[in-house]
């Protein structure tokens, strides 16, 4: 037989045994497959922890003046012939701090004193005119239209003694408004005027702080404006890293429609800051539990915040949360789980929803001073 016609005999019986080593292979895997069961990934899972928190609103905002008062002359068209105070200056209610130039006032009161004397003196010699004709009026020696007449010029006479004890009185309030005074308490800082010029009605001169109180304002978002109130404490950090505490005074009772916020007014001791000054604070809220998780639990994706929770057939169902404050290595959940649900603690990054888990209990930490 030639080789070829050899070949040709054998071929059946290659593919035979071919097929059948295949075959016992394939049952071998199933076999194999069937024996050896799914394994999952190795999690560590627990449930939240429940603790007492110190909730608080932080924000930005600015050192103001608690009042500021603008301090002007109440008459003008005067030189200003003296200035006794400058910016920093802490000055007392009344305190004279601007004088203005009086010589033509005084003068003016002078007139005025005058003009009242001759209206007195016309009163008195109507009043004597008066009584004369009413004592001869009985004789009949005058009418009772003279009587009158007489009678009409006393009165007359009084009315001018009174206008003129009012232009007296209003010449010499000028004069006294020449000393441009402190209206309260204060500190002053901001100075416009200067010796030599014409003081006009109402022209700023001096701006002051009053009674050296100052306040931080900050913009708080509509949402939280509802957990201030006033006599809250505020921790206030400043640009130079120095701290210390205020109170909340009052919360604005608008919001502003562009920004959506309004407005928190926390007093501040006078002598840590000065209007101007930037500060962020903290307004420290009432103690309440918050339910907290590692840190390393919540997995950020799209944008928002996400936790695992293990279902009682060993997997795990991505689950998304709210989370509010972080303290230490802690944050806090805000909703979005369950009392009594656990969740992946270490190794949440590698899960997708639905995966299959096998949740080992962590190693315990050996005590301090002890080798392994």
């Amino acid at each position: 037989m030639s080789d070829r016609g050899r070949r040709r005999a054998l071929q059946p019986g290659i593919a035979v045994l071919i097929a059948t080593t295949l075959l016992m292979l394939g049952c071998s895997s199933k076999d194999t497959a069937s024996a050896t069961p799914a394994a999952g990934f190795a999690v560590t899972a627990i449930p939240l922890e429940t603790i007492t928190l110190a909730r608080g609103i932080t924000a930005n905002g600015t050192v103001h003046p608690w009042q500021e008062i603008i301090i002007s002359p109440e008459v003008g068209g005067y030189r200003v012939a003296a200035v006794h105070v400058d910016v920093g200056d802490k000055v007392k209610r009344g305190q004279e701090l601007v004088r203005l130039s009086d010589v033509l006032l005084v003068s003016e009161v002078t007139s005025k004193q005058a003009n009242l004397q001759s209206a007195v003196a016309s009163l008195d010699n109507a009043a004597a005119a008066y009584r004369r004709a009413k004592s001869l009026s009985s004789s009949g020696a005058l009418s009772q239209a003279d009587l009158d007449k007489l009678l009409s010029e006393e009165s007359a006479a009084k009315a001018r003694v009174e206008v003129a004890k009012a232009d007296l009185a209003a010449a010499e309030l000028r004069v006294l408004y020449t000393r441009v005074t402190a209206p309260d308490h204060g500190v002053i800082f901001s100075r416009t005027v200067a010796v030599g010029q014409i003081a006009g009605v109402g022209g700023e001169m001096l701006r002051m702080v009053r009674q050296g109180r100052v306040e931080w304002r900050a913009e708080i978002p509509e949402a939280r404006m509802r957990d201030i109130r006033p006599g809250q404490r505020v921790h206030l950090v400043m640009a130079d890293g120095s701290q210390f505490d205020g109170k909340v005074r009052t919360v604005s009772p608008t919001i502003e429609s562009s920004t959506r916020a309004g407005l928190v007014y926390v007093d501040i001791p006078s002598d840590k800051a000065r209007p101007g000054m930037y500060a962020r604070g903290e307004i420290v809220l009432d103690n309440l539990p918050a339910q907290m998780a590692p840190v390393a639990s919540v997995v950020i994706q799209d944008g928002y915040s996400y936790v695992f929770v293990v279902t009682n057939t060993q997997t795990v169902q991505r689950r998304r949360v709210d989370t509010g404050l972080v303290k230490d290595n802690a944050i806090e959940i805000v909703s979005g789980i369950q009392p009594g649900e656990r969740i992946v603690e270490k190794g949440a990054g590698f899960l997708k929803d639905g995966d299959k888990v096998n949740v080992v209990i962590p190693a315990a930490t050996p005590p301090s001073g002890t080798t392994t």
